[in-house]
């Protein structure tokens, strides 16, 4: 199975996850009911800390729980213990192998806090380390750089979100959905094909979001430094403008994840300032027609749930970073110096 095949097989993946998980959601609906978190720490690397980065944004917006992103050389390198007791602890992990993941959950399960475990290796090391594992339920996934992983690590923070706080009828529709938007945004795919062709040349960029968004500029990123090699520098559209601006010229590349709605609207001056004025090359994924013709687009299905939207705009940049990828006449399914597993210590 390639890349592309993993990228076109998502739809089917979140299926068995939205079919598949109701005991687990079940199960923890229960334990948080015994044990209220008082907050919420992840603990996470490279994909999957970008699920942990939604899920900060999610919890506090949907759920009104602060989230920490856990530190976990804090354990592993420093010998530190902090306080978890009161916290809900969720370890990420497509592999379930790396040892500081897994020991901020054995950590955190020392001291008495409910632990989570989001895995698509349900007899890893850290399903064993926590209270509680949500298998992923992905299949295989044989391509180095995660796609498929990342699309229901999302879904799972999701569904865990519902079971912190039980969903509306209309979220429980839009949950139902996901699939058929994935499904979807794969039609973008020839457009993405013919963007990348044009852009063979760029060896750097910029990629910028908004609120949950931003984590799918940091995932965009990470996969345009894996496959593509370039060099992808994420930021915040907000703190982009305090600082890293003054990095705008004519010409420089500019990805922008910017779908309809509230991080659109905190973006649109920035992202017509950028082209209009200071002459950058943008290309936006949207489902807003304005910022699809601010300059080049890639556009995202129409009535995509705020909350849910990084499952589906994460889509296109896929596609595009894998067709860019070929172009830079690089191989997708064997990227430089990097393995499927990374453990860190």
């Amino acid at each position: 199975m390639t890349l592309r095949d993993e990228i076109c097989e998502q739809p089917a993946a979140l299926a068995r996850l939205l079919h598949g998980s109701a005991g687990v959601m079940a199960e923890i609906r229960a334990a948080v009911v015994d044990r209220p978190p008082k907050f919420v720490v992840i603990a996470a690397r490279g994909t999957s800390d970008n699920a942990a980065l939604y899920a900060q944004y999610l919890f506090a917006v949907r759920n009104g729980i602060i989230t920490a992103l856990a530190t976990p050389s804090t354990i592993t390198l420093y010998g530190a213990r902090p306080q978890m007791a009161e916290a809900l602890v969720i370890g990420i992990s497509q592999s379930g192998a790396s040892p500081d993941i897994v020991a901020v959950i054995e950590e955190a399960r020392r001291q008495g806090a409910l632990t989570i475990a989001l895995t698509n290796a349900p007899e890893s090391a850290l399903a064993q380390a926590a209270a509680i594992t949500v298998d992923l339920q992905a299949g295989p996934e044989r391509a180095i750089a995660a796609t498929k992983t990342y699309t229901t690590e999302l879904l799972a923070v999701a569904l865990l979100s519902t079971a912190l706080k039980p969903a509306t009828a209309q979220e429980s529709a839009d949950i139902c959905s996901v699939p058929e938007w994935v499904a979807e945004a794969l039609s973008v795919e020839p457009v993405a094909q013919t963007l990348a062709s044009g852009h063979a040349q760029r060896d750097h960029s910029i990629v910028l979001a908004r609120g949950f968004a931003y984590a799918t500029a940091r995932e965009w990123a990470l996969k345009l430094q894996e496959l593509a090699q370039v060099s992808a520098f994420p930021f915040s559209a907000a703190d982009f403008e305090h600082g890293p601006l003054a990095l705008a010229e004519p010409g420089l590349p500019v990805l922008v994840v910017a779908p309809a709605g509230p991080p659109l609207d905190a973006q649109r001056h920035l992202l017509e300032r950028l082209k209009a004025d200071l002459g950058a090359r943008l290309l936006v994924v949207s489902n807003d027609d304005e910022a699809l013709r601010i300059d080049e687009g890639l556009p995202i299905p129409r009535g995509v749930s705020p909350w849910l939207s990084p499952l589906v705009e994460i889509i296109p940049a896929q596609l595009y970073t894998y067709y860019l990828t070929i172009a830079r006449g690089l191989d997708p399914e064997a990227p430089r110096t990097i393995t499927k597993v990374t453990e860190t210590h």
